[in-house]
């Protein structure tokens, strides 16, 4: 019933404007900026041109290297973009709409050839990334990928789950599990500045969750990169995402409103004075199932209501003297109450424990302000400040099996502050050399305190009572050598040192590009990475007789990994390319207990909490190794495709010094995605069709110690065979239906994202039932379609 009320309310709202569709022909205007891709210093004077336009439409860049392009037909369009000198690129099936002017921001590459007219022609694949270090293991993508992929729920992180490499198979979050590790080893940054998990109810030291705070309307083209990344990415063991929020149209006000799985959605941009360039991004979200329950509609998730909401903004101000300054903020805040006490006990339940209930709240803000100053031509910094806040709450009562009564359990309130100044140094020497430099320091404030109830005492003990102050300094040189036009280098080092216990460690990078043709090219790529242990980890208190509470993990050291990638990519034409990747990692100090056990902290991170272990050691090990292929078919001639396949191992090794599964190693990984656009009658109506499929390898768990876990009456598992038990395969389908339509200054876009349209039952967990005393499935989402309405406007 709740998911037909809310299609019937997108079509009602979506085609009060159907009738005001136009047939004449609607235009919008193209702008935008045009850099040196290395220096990001304006180029006057380059060309721009729209492919197959007759009579021939184009424009020049002024002295700030902006370009007008008034008139622009509504569709797809190809642009051709040039400058003496420098490579040329293209931009290939750009969407413009009536709704909202396209805004570019395009990099060109200066030639290492120094001829009048430089006839290369530059790969602007759009799946390349951005980072013009990141030679290996790095993608690209844009706002339009995230909202075009089925499945993807406006996403980043899921659709990122797509990518080669990438696992995620898991329909309750977003987490990225990148070639075997723990979600827990990868770096969100956003504008250039390390956040914390940008998630609703995300807790510390894990990286995903149900439903993101960023919002991919606001996003400009960023990078995913999986391994071996540059030197001025630390404190990551696994992968970065490095987001950009883009700037708001600085010429004129616009508008969007839209609804769907992620909320009811307000957002405007317009430029801040007259014609000097600066411009405001602002946008705020409420979670529609809240609002449903909130006027009396049931949302059809029983009394486990998701309530969040969040804001984004983004001001940019360039000026005459003193370079230009950014200022962005996120947040959000989100609670639900997950009430074991509401479920037949007879019955399974996806997020809710049947032994417990849950009062779970977390929080999370980032507040950033950078500088950007041009010294000369060649040579600019940028200097930034930033702070953040992240908080995970949680009240847990235990169920008695036989009156169903709650008694205290656990408590736990997790707070964790982020102080940031940060300087970065960009210099271009020459068309064959540049390197980057900087350095960032981190306060870190912290307040962590959780305690487990002791019914013999009739108390809480506590696990952690902490409040204070440590620091977390880096500091990293990268510097990029364009041998010739077809061999390319990055070699650099980064260094980070813990305040809390003096832990330091001098990281090597280096990347590799050679291209044998057009059409083949070789990558090479080698990091050692290291990152902080979860910060409650450190402060666990344990009971020591004659001393008290003891923290005995304070000690612990970062974990280390080192990256080795080997890549072949073929390109058969712009737009058509095979890649391959062949990777191993070798983890060490990595946490593990002192006594011999399998426990190790490679397997913590894709839950909503970290494990209470004391008395760790770095004595562990790891290793992950595999094979990923991708074809790809950017979007072109109205269809683009992606094929995947990821073949891998992940293993560890506790301190009984047995090698064994770990938590995240599906071992094989299947997607593919096929999308069309059809205009119906013409270029104001389009119709869109995306499916999706993956096809994964179950996870590896620990089996349930049945006859343990009815003596005790909880969930008792195996230890002593960690991780020897494999899930059953997953399969889901995805297929997603949209329609756009441009009217006059409007346009209207409706999608029906039908998740797993063949409803199959996949397993999520298996957990016991103390009330049957037998061990019960938990299966994930069946068959779910997810309506959403947007208007720009």
């Amino acid at each position: 019933m709740r998911k037909l009320f809310i299609t019937v309310l997108l079509s009602v709202i979506g085609f009060i404007g159907f009738g005001q569709g136009d047939e004449k022909e609607l235009t919008q205007n193209v702008r935008g900026t045009i850099m040196d891709k290395v220096t990001q210093s304006p180029l006057p004077g380059a060309s721009v041109k729209i492919i197959d336009s007759d009579p021939l439409k184009g424009a020049t860049s002024d002295v700030n290297g902006q370009f007008l392009l008034p008139d622009v037909e509504v569709g797809r369009i190809s642009l051709q973009v040039s400058y003496i000198g420098y490579e040329t690129i293209f931009i290939n099936q750009l969407q413009v709409t009536s709704g909202k002017e396209v805004v570019l921001n395009l990099e060109l590459q200066e030639s290492i050839e120094q001829l009048s007219e430089v006839t290369v022609k530059a790969n602007n694949n759009p799946q390349n990334a951005s980072n013009d270090l990141a030679l290996v293991s790095a993608r690209g993508f844009d706002m339009e990928e995230t909202n075009r992929y089925a499945g993807a729920r406006n996403d980043p992180a899921r659709m990122a789950q797509n990518f080669a490499g990438v696992s995620g198979a898991n329909d309750s979050r977003n987490d990225i599990i990148i070639r075997g590790n723990s979600p827990s080893g990868v770096l969100w940054r956003l504008e250039g500045i390390d956040i914390p998990n940008p998630n609703h109810f995300g807790a510390l030291g894990t990286t995903g969750g149900p439903v993101s705070i960023l919002n991919n309307n606001l996003l400009a083209k960023s990078d995913f990169m999986t391994s071996a990344f540059p030197s001025e990415y630390g404190n990551a063991t696994a992968g970065v995402f490095d987001l950009k929020m883009r700037k708001g149209n600085s010429f004129k006000r616009e508008h969007i409103f839209q609804v769907g799985f992620n909320g009811f959605e307000l957002g405007t941009e317009g430029p801040i004075g007259e014609e000097n360039g600066a411009s405001y991004l602002l946008n705020y979200r409420y979670s529609t199932l809240a609002l449903m329950d909130e006027i009396g509609l049931s949302p059809g998730t029983g009394n486990a209501v998701p309530y969040y909401q969040d804001f984004s903004a983004k001001v940019d101000v360039p000026t005459k003297k003193l370079g230009k300054f950014s200022l962005f903020a996120i947040g959000g805040k989100s609670n639900i109450d997950l009430l074991g006490t509401e479920v037949d006990t007879t019955e399974t339940d996806l997020y809710t424990e049947i032994s417990q209930n849950i009062y779970n709240s977390a929080k999370m803000g980032v507040v950033g302000l950078s500088n950007t100053q041009y010294y000369n031509d060649n040579t600019y910094g940028i200097f930034s400040l930033s702070a953040d806040y992240s908080f995970s709450g949680n009240i847990v009562d235990s169920l008695s099996t036989e009156n169903r009564e709650p008694q205290p359990f656990y408590r736990n309130n997790y707070g964790l502050t982020k102080y940031r100044a940060q300087y970065h140094f960009h210099q271009k020497i020459n068309a064959k050399h540049n390197y980057v430099a900087g350095f960032n320091y981190d306060v870190l404030s912290f307040n962590l305190q959780d305690s487990i109830y002791q019914a013999t005492s009739d108390n809480f003990q506590n696990l952690r009572d902490e409040q204070g102050v440590s620091g977390l300094a880096q500091g990293f040189f990268q510097w990029q050598y364009r041998l010739s036009k077809n061999l390319d280098a990055t070699a650099g080092l980064h260094y980070q040192y813990f305040a809390f216990n003096g832990s330091q460690q001098i990281e090597p990078r280096l990347g590799v590009n050679y291209q044998l043709n057009e059409q083949n090219s070789l990558k090479f790529g080698y990091g050692l990475h290291s990152q902080l242990q979860v910060m409650p980890i450190y402060f666990l208190e344990t009971q020591k007789e004659g001393n008290g509470n003891v923290r005995t993990n304070e000690n612990l050291d970062f974990t280390k990994s080192h990256h080795f990638v080997a890549g072949f990519n073929h390109q058969f034409n712009r737009d058509f390319k095979l890649r391959a990747e062949a990777y191993y990692q070798h983890l060490y100090d990595v946490a593990v207990e002192r006594k011999s056990s399998s426990f190790s902290m490679l397997n913590a991170g894709a839950d909503f909490g970290v494990p209470n272990a004391d008395s760790l050691v770095n004595n562990g090990l790891g290793r992950n190794y595999g094979l990923e292929l991708t074809l790809e078919k950017s979007f072109s001639k109205n269809y683009y495709f992606l094929f995947t396949t990821s073949l891998f191992e992940s293993e560890y090794q506790g301190s009984d010094q047995k090698w064994r599964n770990t938590a995240f190693n599906s071992q094989y990984v299947l997607n593919g995605l096929f999308g069309r656009e059809i205009e119906l009658g013409s270029k104001n109506r389009v119709l869109a069709i995306d499916i999706k499929s993956t096809y994964a390898g179950g996870q590896y768990v620990t089996p349930i110690d049945l006859q343990a876990s009815r003596q005790a009456k909880e969930m008792v598992l195996d230890h002593e065979n960690a991780y020897s038990e494999k899930n059953p395969d997953y399969f889901r389908t995805d297929l997603k239906l949209s329609f756009r339509m441009n009217s006059k200054k409007l346009t209207h876009e409706w999608a029906l994202d039908i998740q797993n349209v063949f409803n199959t039952q996949n397993l999520f967990r298996r957990t016991y039932n103390p009330v049957t005393e037998q061990i019960v499935d938990n299966y994930q989402l069946g068959i779910y379609p997810i309506p959403q309405y947007r208007l720009t406007f």
